[in-house]
Protein backbone atom coordinates (compact mmCIF):
# COMPACT_ATOMS: atom_id res chain seq x y z
CA UNK A 1 0.00 0.00 0.00
CA UNK A 2 1.29 3.46 -0.90
CA UNK A 3 2.53 5.70 1.88
CA UNK A 4 0.26 8.70 2.42
CA UNK A 5 1.69 12.21 2.47
CA UNK A 6 -0.05 15.45 3.45
CA UNK A 7 1.30 18.56 1.70
CA UNK A 8 0.50 21.87 3.40
CA UNK A 9 1.36 24.71 1.01
CA UNK A 10 -0.53 27.97 0.39
CA UNK A 11 0.93 28.56 -3.10
CA UNK A 12 -1.34 26.62 -5.46
CA UNK A 13 1.23 26.06 -8.23
CA UNK A 14 3.79 24.71 -5.76
CA UNK A 15 1.16 22.51 -4.08
CA UNK A 16 0.21 20.99 -7.45
CA UNK A 17 3.85 20.52 -8.49
CA UNK A 18 4.85 18.75 -5.24
CA UNK A 19 1.75 16.54 -5.38
CA UNK A 20 2.40 15.53 -9.01
CA UNK A 21 6.10 14.85 -8.42
CA UNK A 22 5.50 12.75 -5.30
CA UNK A 23 2.64 10.83 -6.92
CA UNK A 24 5.12 9.87 -9.69
CA UNK A 25 7.29 8.41 -6.90
CA UNK A 26 4.37 6.18 -5.88
CA UNK A 27 3.00 8.07 -2.88
CA UNK A 28 -0.65 8.81 -2.14
CA UNK A 29 -1.00 12.58 -1.76
CA UNK A 30 -3.44 14.94 -0.07
CA UNK A 31 -2.59 18.61 -0.60
CA UNK A 32 -4.19 21.47 1.35
CA UNK A 33 -3.73 25.26 1.28
CA UNK A 34 -3.43 26.04 4.99
CA UNK A 35 -2.70 24.86 8.50
CA UNK A 36 -6.29 24.91 9.75
CA UNK A 37 -7.37 22.40 7.09
CA UNK A 38 -4.23 20.32 7.77
CA UNK A 39 -4.88 20.06 11.51
CA UNK A 40 -8.50 19.00 10.88
CA UNK A 41 -7.37 16.36 8.35
CA UNK A 42 -4.76 14.92 10.70
CA UNK A 43 -7.53 14.40 13.27
CA UNK A 44 -9.60 12.39 10.75
CA UNK A 45 -7.07 10.57 8.57
CA UNK A 46 -3.82 8.68 8.99
CA UNK A 47 -0.73 10.06 7.25
CA UNK A 48 2.79 8.67 7.06
CA UNK A 49 4.43 12.08 6.56
CA UNK A 50 3.64 15.80 6.37
CA UNK A 51 5.42 18.32 4.14
CA UNK A 52 4.81 21.72 5.69
CA UNK A 53 5.37 25.27 4.46
CA UNK A 54 6.01 27.90 7.15
CA UNK A 55 4.78 31.19 5.66
CA UNK A 56 1.02 30.78 5.24
CA UNK A 57 -1.95 33.05 5.94
CA UNK A 58 -3.94 32.26 9.07
CA UNK A 59 -2.32 29.43 10.98
CA UNK A 60 1.36 29.56 10.01
CA UNK A 61 3.57 26.51 9.68
CA UNK A 62 5.09 26.71 13.16
CA UNK A 63 1.65 26.92 14.82
CA UNK A 64 0.43 24.10 12.56
CA UNK A 65 3.43 21.95 13.50
CA UNK A 66 2.70 22.45 17.20
CA UNK A 67 -0.98 21.54 16.86
CA UNK A 68 -0.25 18.46 14.74
CA UNK A 69 2.45 17.15 17.06
CA UNK A 70 0.14 17.59 20.08
CA UNK A 71 -2.28 15.18 18.36
CA UNK A 72 0.17 12.82 16.60
CA UNK A 73 3.49 13.01 18.41
CA UNK A 74 5.30 10.50 16.17
CA UNK A 75 4.09 11.76 12.79
CA UNK A 76 7.14 12.69 10.70
CA UNK A 77 7.19 16.28 9.41
CA UNK A 78 9.42 17.90 6.80
CA UNK A 79 9.42 21.68 6.92
CA UNK A 80 9.79 22.86 3.31
CA UNK A 81 10.14 26.62 3.17
CA UNK A 82 11.74 29.45 1.23
CA UNK A 83 12.92 30.96 4.53
CA UNK A 84 16.09 29.41 5.99
CA UNK A 85 16.12 31.89 8.92
CA UNK A 86 13.37 29.97 10.77
CA UNK A 87 15.65 26.96 11.20
CA UNK A 88 16.97 28.44 14.45
CA UNK A 89 13.51 28.80 15.99
CA UNK A 90 13.07 26.29 18.79
CA UNK A 91 9.71 24.95 17.58
CA UNK A 92 11.08 23.98 14.15
CA UNK A 93 13.46 21.55 15.88
CA UNK A 94 10.50 19.20 16.41
CA UNK A 95 10.39 18.55 12.65
CA UNK A 96 12.24 15.56 11.22
CA UNK A 97 13.84 17.73 8.52
CA UNK A 98 14.11 21.38 7.54
CA UNK A 99 14.67 21.97 3.84
CA UNK A 100 14.89 25.22 1.90
CA UNK A 101 12.71 25.26 -1.21
CA UNK A 102 14.42 24.71 -4.53
CA UNK A 103 13.30 24.38 -8.13
CA UNK A 104 15.09 21.02 -8.04
CA UNK A 105 12.88 18.68 -5.99
CA UNK A 106 15.46 15.86 -5.77
CA UNK A 107 16.55 16.77 -2.22
CA UNK A 108 12.91 16.80 -1.07
CA UNK A 109 12.27 13.44 -2.75
CA UNK A 110 15.41 11.94 -1.18
CA UNK A 111 14.40 13.16 2.29
CA UNK A 112 10.84 11.80 1.87
CA UNK A 113 12.24 8.42 0.75
CA UNK A 114 14.73 8.25 3.64
CA UNK A 115 12.08 9.07 6.27
CA UNK A 116 9.50 6.65 4.86
CA UNK A 117 11.76 3.68 4.13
Amino acid sequence: MAKKILIVEDEENERILYAEELEKEGFEIKAVPDGTVAVALVEKEEFDLIILDLQMPGLDGIETLGKILMKKRNLPVIIYTAYPQYKDQFLTWAADAYLTKSSDLSLLKEKVASILK
